[in-house]
């Protein structure tokens, strides 16, 4: 498995444009993809997540069709045509796997609403028919609560298959390297073995992304199921040390992680890290201080993990929740912009791909105070220290570095380690040693 990616996020609805509800007009939006490749390789993007691109009810979370690109944004030969000019452009492609629920248009829970316990695909679902105080004339699960989305009976033998070929189906068609599976905290843990087992068997590098807000994420994240989770505790621990001028925040989380004491839950172990995603404001919105931008993204991409950019954070796109709405989080825009922090975003994806220790580095934190962090990572080709400073004031910070020199990746001037190191305002370094 190569973990040495940046990941780059898109919600396609949103990103190309689409109604918020099927119209069921024929539109060849997604083709709009092709024309942003050279940004994401300008950025050095290797990897594209998109949220859910198969036909569905209005957001995508509502699956009506698990084998048929959503009509809003064009046909199963536009995204084949999508995904081979990405991989041509040596950029991979990673589907979000929505497989604990469906939508109300699905077909085969239409067919339940119009046969009732006659359907033979009544136990696809949580169903009790002698509950008929409903609209539909029977209780159902919905996921949480919401019943616009129904909950799948994953005990159900024949509904495993039928996601297990579906999942066959988007790898020979669209040539897939992953998945990210929708609320996986949530997914039956059988089938997910199944699954991992499945896929694996025939793509032993195929790549299982897991959506974990809390709890312990080796849960799903070990051997034999899933590769990486999504780190929503350090996404929090990351603006709320900036908001609240405490670097002990992350610094606690970090330890926690990826530290190497005996307790530390995922030392080598690869987490997505983020600052954002669809269903969370941008952290451009969060940010009290906008001149924590670059610092921010420093310190997400310095850290152990995956690095994963969401389409327009990477120039400062702002966007909040709304009304209960997350349409400002998914807008579309005409064409991709490029400013100072894109610059800044940009480098350090080139570093991350291109020195292995900003993927398989460990982790040993060095100085820490409530403006100022320092840490390094070491592997068998190197060492990368991290210093940041916080404050709008300088600061000088205190640490051994093990070593006697680095070269600063910004700058490529010579670093020598004197036991301190004098920070300007609102900046980090990163000083790379190579064995």
């Amino acid at each position: 498995m190569d973990f040495n990616q940046v990941v780059y996020q898109i919600y396609p609805l949103g990103f190309c444009g689409a109604p918020k509800e099927n119209d069921g007009i024929l539109s060849h939006r997604i083709l709009k993809v092709i024309d942003w490749i050279q940004h994401f390789k300008k950025a050095g993007i290797t990897s594209i997540l998109f949220n859910p691109v198969f036909e569905s009810d209005r957001h995508g979370y509502d699956t009506r069709n698990y084998t048929k690109i959503d009509c809003r944004l064009g046909t199963n030969e536009d995204f084949q045509k999508v995904c081979t000019e990405l991989n041509n452009n040596g950029i991979s492609i990673i589907l979000d796997g929505v497989f604990n629920h469906v939508g109300r248009g699905f077909p085969y829970f239409q067919d339940v609403i119009e046969k009732k316990w006659d359907s033979p695909y009544k136990d696809w679902f949580h169903i009790n028919f002698d509950d008929t105080n409903h609209e539909d004339g029977f209780w159902y699960e919905g996921w949480e609560g919401h019943q616009e989305l129904v909950k799948l009976n994953m005990y159900n033998p024949d509904v495993r298959n039928y996601l297990i070929q579906c999942v066959d189906t988007w790898i020979e068609q669209f040539h897939i390297s992953g998945l990210r599976l929708d609320v996986a905290y949530m997914v039956d843990r059988n089938f997910m073995h199944e699954l991992c087992d499945h896929v694996r068997a025939s793509h032993p590098d195929f790549f299982f992304l897991g959506e974990m807000i809390g709890g312990d994420y080796n849960a799903i994240m070990n051997d034999h199921l899933l590769d990486s989770v999504t780190n929503y505790e350090c996404r929090k621990g990351l603006y709320s040390s900036f908001n609240s001028k405490n670097l002990f925040e992350i610094g606690y989380s970090l330890n926690r992680q990826f530290g190497k004491d005996p307790w530390c839950l995922y030392t080598e172990k690869h987490l997505l890290s983020f600052v954002d995603n669809h269903d969370v404001d941008r952290i451009a919105s969060i940010l009290e201080d906008k001149e924590d931008l670059p610092l921010i993204y420093a310190l997400m991409e310095a850290m152990p993990g995956i690095p994963c950019i969401y389409y327009g954070s990477e120039w400062g796109c702002e966007g909040k929740k709304t009304n209960n709405s997350d349409d400002d989080l998914r807008p579309c825009f005409e064409k991709a912009e490029w400013n100072a922090l894109t610059d800044t975003i940009q480098k350090l994806n080139t570093f991350h791909t291109s020195i292995s220790t900003f993927t398989y580095g460990d982790y040993t934190q060095l100085y820490i105070q409530n403006k100022q962090i320092v840490f390094k990572r070491c592997d068998e080709n190197g060492q990368l220290i991290f210093c940041m400073n916080i404050d709008n004031d300088p600061a000088t910070v205190y640490f051994d570095a093990g070593c006697e020199s680095g070269i600063d990746l910004f700058t490529d001037h010579e670093i020598k380690f004197t036991g301190s190191l004098d920070l300007e305002r609102k900046s980090f370094q990163i000083i790379y040693t190579k064995w």
